[in-house]
């Protein structure tokens, strides 16, 4: 079961640019928090900023034993030696990303239905990104929201068609809506904002960690 590594972390921070804070700083609070896993999100910006933002980032991650994943942007985590990539569902087929990646690299899928999850299981891929959970401002193009009860239909369909994929939960996810989410079937959230906009990202960081494990 190659993703048995994975199923020891539950919460995976998501880095975003604010006015306040660059990739690699949003990551760096995640990481001082206590998150120890780490994907590195920067849509429409240049490659040199993403690879600059990437090493940095990787750098720390190591520094905090924590995981290391891209998205969308396979050839770099091959380049990087990442610990794995991150596709949406509009970004490269996983059939092509894998053929870059091997077997080296974890994969995981974004998914905002059943049927997706089938298809990305399919495909191969290591983990699902499930969501949105609930708003979010991060995110362009919302899917429908989905809340506990449908984590919970979904997660359960998985489960009884043999479907075993690492699920994370993504999308405006607040702490105190992380302990339903697990107990709901999920193994994993997947945070942003509920971090990087409190006054204190770090402790807050620190505070899912807690309420996750408690």
């Amino acid at each position: 079961m190659k993703y048995k590594t994975l199923l020891k972390h539950n919460i995976q921070f998501i880095t975003h640019q604010t006015n306040a804070y660059n990739h690699y700083q949003s990551a760096l609070m995640a990481l001082e928090g206590g998150v120890t896993w780490i994907q590195l999100r920067m849509k429409d910006c240049s490659m040199e900023f993403v690879k600059q933002q990437a090493q940095l980032v990787q750098n720390a991650c190591k520094k905090h034993n924590a995981l290391f994943f891209i998205d969308d942007y396979v050839e770099l985590a091959a380049d990087l030696q990442a610990d794995g990539v991150h596709l949406g569902q509009k970004d490269m087929p996983i059939a092509q990303a894998r053929q870059i990646v091997g077997n080296q690299l974890y994969i995981g899928g974004t998914a905002n239905t059943f049927e997706q999850i089938k298809q990305l299981h399919k495909d191969g891929v290591d983990y699902v990104g499930l969501g949105p959970f609930a708003y979010t401002e991060t995110k362009k193009n919302l899917s429908p929201i989905l809340g506990v009860e449908g984590v919970k239909e979904i997660i359960n369909q998985c489960r009884a068609n043999n479907i075993h994929l690492p699920i994370h939960i993504i999308g405006g996810i607040k702490k105190e809506d992380a302990p339903s989410i697990l107990q709901a079937g999920a193994n994993a959230v997947a945070v942003s904002s509920a971090i990087l906009n409190s006054e204190n990202p770090i402790q807050e960081a620190a505070d899912f960690v807690s309420s996750l494990n408690h």
